[in-house]
């Protein structure tokens, strides 16, 4: 069994027991196929996305956990930092900060820190961005909008 497959079957025996914290989740599409996944993590209290899920495809390169994952949403998030035509992520710990050691737990809560504090540095979506810093009723307003339109009620 290859390293990457030895891993991401440690991070299945974790999402698959009992000490994963309530409304996340994460597993393999189809068990022929180890190194593709979804998962979903509830969004955070102190955001627009609070009280919903969000749902994310997960795909683990051969070379993981060297390289990290490529992890996306697969529905609409409106957010300076997810790129609304694909669901892409700009995150530093998917990128240029990855750490092998990081778990599939350690990205969600990334991506929901991501989600509270969005890197109006490094935005994919420049509009959402300047609305987010110069308009944040409206931003929070939108936001809203679309998690309740496309994420999933917990």
């Amino acid at each position: 069994m290859s390293q990457a497959l030895k891993r991401i079957e440690k991070e299945l025996k974790y999402f698959n027991g009992e000490d994963v914290e309530e409304n996340y989740t994460a597993g393999p599409d189809d068990e022929s196929d180890m190194y593709k996944w979804t998962g979903s993590f509830p969004g955070p209290n102190d955001s627009p996305y609070k009280g919903y899920s969000f749902t994310v495809s997960i795909e683990f390169p051969k070379d993981y956990p060297f390289k990290p994952p490529t992890v996306k949403f697969t529905h609409k998030v409106y957010h300076p930092n997810v790129k609304q035509l694909d669901g892409s992520i700009c995150l530093d710990l998917l990128k240029d900060q990855w750490n092998p050691q990081a778990t599939v737990m350690e990205i969600f809560k990334a991506i929901q820190n991501l989600l509270s504090v969005p890197n109006t540095d490094h935005p994919l979506e420049k509009e959402v961005s300047k609305q987010y810093l110069e308009d944040k009723a409206t931003f929070d307003k939108t936001a809203k909008e679309w998690t309740e339109q496309y994420a999933t009620q917990i």
